[in-house]
C-alpha cells in the first residue's frame, strides 16, 4: 500500500424534514462533521417529511428541484435555516428561497404542481420507514441508526466515534 492510497468515504445518511426545528438545530453538527472529515465523510440528506409539518412534503420536492438545478445543498440549508418562515409562508417561502439562490423559481412552481419529484421523496420516505426511521433527524452510519428526534445530545460524538472506527477499518484504494 502506498501513501497515495485513498480511503473510501464513510456515508452518513441524515433523514430530515425540512420544516423540523430539530433538523434546523442539527445543521450545526453537520457543519462540524463536514469541517472535521471533509470528503472522507459523505453526508447525504434524505427526505422524511412528517405529516404534522404542513409544508415538509412540498419542501422536499422543492429540494429535489434545487438539486436538479445544481444547488441542492445550499437550498437544503437555506430552508432548514428558515423553518419558522416555511411554517408561516409555505410555498411562497420556498419560491423566494429559490430566487435568492439564483434558481429558476418558475420551474420550482411548475415542479410543485406537476409532481415530478414525488417518486423520489416517496422512495426516500419508504426506505427510511423500512430502516426504522420514525422521526427526524435520524442518522444512519455504518448500519447503526441514531435517533435525534428524541434528543440530539451526544449524537455528534457518537457519529464521530463510528466514523473514526469505519475510516480506520476502511479498505484503501489507489
Amino acid at each position: 500500500m502506498t501513501d497515495s492510497a485513498i480511503t473510501a468515504p464513510v456515508v452518513l445518511d441524515v433523514w430530515c424534514d425540512l420544516q423540523c426545528p430539530d433538523c434546523h438545530t442539527a445543521l450545526d453538527d453537520l457543519h462540524v462533521l463536514r469541517a472535521r472529515y471533509g470528503d472522507r465523510l459523505e453526508i447525504r440528506l434524505r427526505h422524511f417529511p412528517l405529516e404534522k409539518n404542513t409544508y415538509a412534503y412540498a419542501a422536499a420536492q422543492a429540494a429535489e428541484e434545487a438539486a436538479d438545478q445544481g444547488r441542492g445543498p445550499e437550498f437544503h440549508e437555506a430552508v432548514l435555516a428558515g423553518t419558522e418562515q416555511l411554517a408561516e409562508r409555505g410555498e411562497a417561502f420556498l419560491l423566494d428561497t429559490a430566487r435568492q439562490l439564483g434558481l429558476d423559481a418558475e420551474e420550482f412552481d411548475t415542479a410543485l404542481i406537476d409532481g415530478r419529484h414525488l417518486l423520489t421523496v416517496d422512495a426516500d420516505q419508504a426506505e427510511g420507514k423500512a430502516l426504522g426511521v420514525t422521526g427526524t433527524p435520524t442518522y444512519i452510519i455504518g448500519g447503526e441508526r441514531l435517533d435525534g428526534g428524541r434528543s440530539q445530545e451526544g449524537l455528534r460524538v457518537r457519529i464521530e466515534e463510528i466514523a473514526d472506527r469505519l475510516l480506520a477499518d476502511a479498505p484503501r484504494t489507489g
